[in-house]
């Protein structure tokens, strides 16, 4: 049986054919686009459901792309990052690319480069630019649009930075970025400004090093976030490296490891990885999600085994015009999150980085979604939605208004389905016990 032999121990440490995406087209700017390919008609369907449980799309499209390629081999994550789909060429041959996607690829090179793994672009509509998930890793003409408001950093990063790749803003925290690459690069990155540009966020030992010494320096600091790019395309040893570092530092009480890759490349949830994993206790893990059509056999079974190693897992989406901003989906997706033993965790409010304006949405959205989730289902389902303040003010909570007013001392509160209650709130002076 497939789901038997997945996920195959991984022989040797990715090769250099794993480096950053986009790099082909660039040379085509200008020519005329019936020399490189013949445009056609995409004809309109309606998104199709996946089936949750079902690895028939999966098998279907690795037997017609990648005939000659063995199951051992589609399992394994190195093989699954050597063959990435990265120029347009190619993925023109696995989809009908529209004349907006076409014309997004071959002109000027956005701010973030191509790359989809062959697993996740088995979930990819080959007919309908209009799928939710194509639209997440497929490039289009509206992120050469800069809007109003938007930046290259907007929420400060750089400049909260004390030393490369460490960004500190809360006071007992610090994200540790580790490296600009990511095995599936989504469209609407905060860090458009430097994922996949190898040659200046690829993070090294003498890099990290300096990290470490900075957290070593700050006993305040007890919580120690490694992101991006993504931490789980290095290498087990680059890893262990890093996570044995930090747990030295007495004051480091917890490590985070925020990553994508259980949802873009389940390959890489090894046995080897998970079984180093738990040496490094308390370990979590962020999850970034963004549909509930990611929610496959293959991502369950890769949460499975690090819920099973006891890390916790907690998901992190960001809200996206289209995407996810209607109830109805954000229900299924944090529903199908619980199932595969992931809490949601998080609603981002996408963030202004160039060319974003397609993505975002009113923020009156992403508080109709939780009004919709709050009280329809378990609190465990309902994530916190957050404004990451641009200008480096943090994360802001947002909350639907439930709080009514007060009349003679009550406080008057609306519940999730629209009626009031008094809750008798007594002054402060009078709540004193004798």
């Amino acid at each position: 049986m497939e789901s038997e032999t997945l996920f195959a121990e991984e022989a040797e440490p990715p090769g250099s054919r794993t480096g950053n995406g986009l790099q082909l087209y660039n040379e085509h700017v200008g020519a005329s686009l019936d020399t490189l390919f013949t445009l056609a008609a995409v004809p309109v369907r309606p998104a199709p459901r996946l089936s949750a449980f079902s690895d028939s799309r999966t098998r279907a499209f690795r037997k017609r792309f990648f005939p000659n390629t063995t199951l051992k081999e589609w399992n394994d994550w190195h093989w699954q990052l050597r063959n990435r789909i990265r120029d347009a060429e190619t993925l023109g041959r696995m989809i009908r690319l529209s004349e907006d996607e076409l014309h997004a690829m071959i002109g000027a090179a956005g701010a973030i480069p191509l790359a989809i793994t062959p697993y996740y672009m088995s979930l990819i509509d080959p007919w309908n630019p209009r799928q939710a998930l194509r639209r997440t890793v497929v490039p289009t003409v509206h992120e050469h649009f800069r809007s109003s408001g938007e930046a290259d950093d907007p929420l400060h990063e750089d400049e909260d930075s004390p030393v490369p790749g460490i960004v500190h803003r809360y006071p007992d925290r610090v994200l540790f970025l580790v490296t600009g690459i990511c095995s599936t690069y989504c469209r609407y990155c905060t860090r458009s400004r430097m994922v996949g540009h190898q040659a200046n966020h690829c993070r090294n030992t003498e890099q990290w090093e300096k990290g470490i010494a900075y957290i070593a320096a700050h006993p305040e600091i007890r919580d120690v976030l490694l992101s991006g790019g993504d931490p789980l395309t290095l290498a087990d040893e680059q890893l262990e490296w890093l996570l044995a570092n930090l747990q030295r530092i007495p004051h480091v009480e917890m490590i985070r490891i925020g990553t994508k890759a259980p949802v873009v490349l389940p390959q890489r949830i090894t046995p080897a990885l998970v079984k180093m994993l738990k040496r490094y206790h308390p370990l979590w893990i962020s999850i970034h999600t963004a549909h509930p059509d990611e929610l496959t056999p293959d991502v369950a079974r890769a949460c499975a085994r690090l819920a099973d190693a006891g890390i916790p897992l907690g998901s992190q989406t960001v809200l996206l015009s289209g995407i996810n901003d209607d109830v109805e989906t954000m229900t299924r997706l944090v529903h199908g999150l619980l199932k595969i033993r992931v809490k949601p965790y998080y609603l981002y409010q996408c963030d202004p980085i160039p060319g974003s304006s397609h993505f975002r949405t009113p923020v009156s959205k992403g508080l109709e979604v939780i009004r919709g989730l709050r009280g329809f289902t378990t609190g465990y389902a309902v994530p916190t939605y957050v404004i990451d303040a641009p200008g480096g003010g943090g994360k802001i909570p947002l909350l639907p208004e439930y709080v009514e007013g007060r009349e003679e001392g009550d406080l008057l509160l609306r519940n999730y389905a629209g009626k009031v209650f008094r809750y008798p709130d007594c002054p402060a002076a009078d709540s004193v016990i004798h």
